[in-house]
């Protein structure tokens, strides 16, 4: 499986990230011919506060946002992870939802984001997701193409409890579709996802927002970096601090060598299910 991340600068217009996106996948399309695309979280939005971001909700399936990604998967025969967008649950809730829509253009995965990001970074800027979002919660893993495939969103990273539920539910590839801080991200993002990899011995693809966009009267800035890393924890494919796409080939034979050689979950004693 070739495996594409896109990096996005997303802002609080959400048909020009649209547009933005969806110009995105096609160039790593034709330029790389992926089996699977991942976009970033909330690439549908990025500030507006909470009135942007609840105009921008849609309900799945069926929005301007699920319907873009399910025609481009038709229409490339490519399989889409549609990083993050607000989902209207209705009767003002919404959630932090990423779906995966297959070649044909049928959605086969649902995610909610578990893990909610109420933080104040390093230099003082202070996240409530949990002012605009309800948590999911339930793990979700999808077979494409025949590889497993585990499904988490940003923050979701800093928990390896979900990540090794994914492991054992059967996961090779998880995808870490993110919006991280600058703060955060400049010291955190690589170190976290090749520990996530290293952990479970799974491929993870970590698609990213990048630059900056205004919050109130002000500006935020995301981290990006967008990169794939393999089960031993070496970065394959890296975007750079632009937005763009980078792409790498999963190995399955290496990924069970890994596992064959160093088999932790094997090993593993505390947290066994019984």
């Amino acid at each position: 499986m070739r495996v594409a991340v896109i990096q996005m600068n997303s802002g609080p217009d959400k048909a020009a990230n649209l547009k933005a996106a969806k110009a995105l996948i096609e160039r790593a399309i034709e330029r790389d011919r992926p089996d699977l695309v991942s976009l970033p979280e909330t690439f549908t939005i990025m500030g507006g506060g909470n009135a942007g971001r609840r105009a921008a909700a849609e309900a799945i399936p069926g929005g301007a946002a699920w319907t873009m990604l399910r025609d481009l998967a038709r229409e490339h025969r490519v399989n889409v992870h549609g990083g993050s967008f607000f989902e209207d649950l209705g009767e003002g809730r919404l959630a932090n939802t990423t779906v995966v829509i297959d070649r044909t253009g049928e959605e086969v995965a649902r995610y909610r984001k578990i893990h909610l990001f109420d933080v104040e970074t390093p230099s003082g800027e202070v996240y409530r997701e949990s002012d605009y979002t309800v948590p999911g919660d339930r793990v979700v893993t999808v077979d494409l193409d025949g590889v497993r495939v585990g499904l988490t969103i940003c923050y979701d990273l800093r928990f390896a409890e979900l990540f090794l539920a994914l492991r054992r539910a059967g996961a090779e590839l998880i995808l870490v579709p993110s919006a991280f801080t600058l703060p955060t991200g400049k010291d955190h993002w690589e170190v976290l996802l090749r520990a996530r990899a290293i952990e479970t011995q799974c491929y993870v693809a970590a698609a990213a927002q990048v630059g900056s966009f205004p919050a109130g009267s002000g500006l935020r800035h995301s981290y990006g970096h967008a990169l794939v890393a393999d089960p031993w924890g070496h970065v394959v494919a890296r975007v750079s601090d632009r937005p763009g796409h980078a792409t790498a080939e999963l190995d399955p034979a290496y990924l069970q060598l890994v596992r064959q050689r160093l088999p932790v979950e094997r090993h593993r004693r505390l947290g066994q299910p019984g």
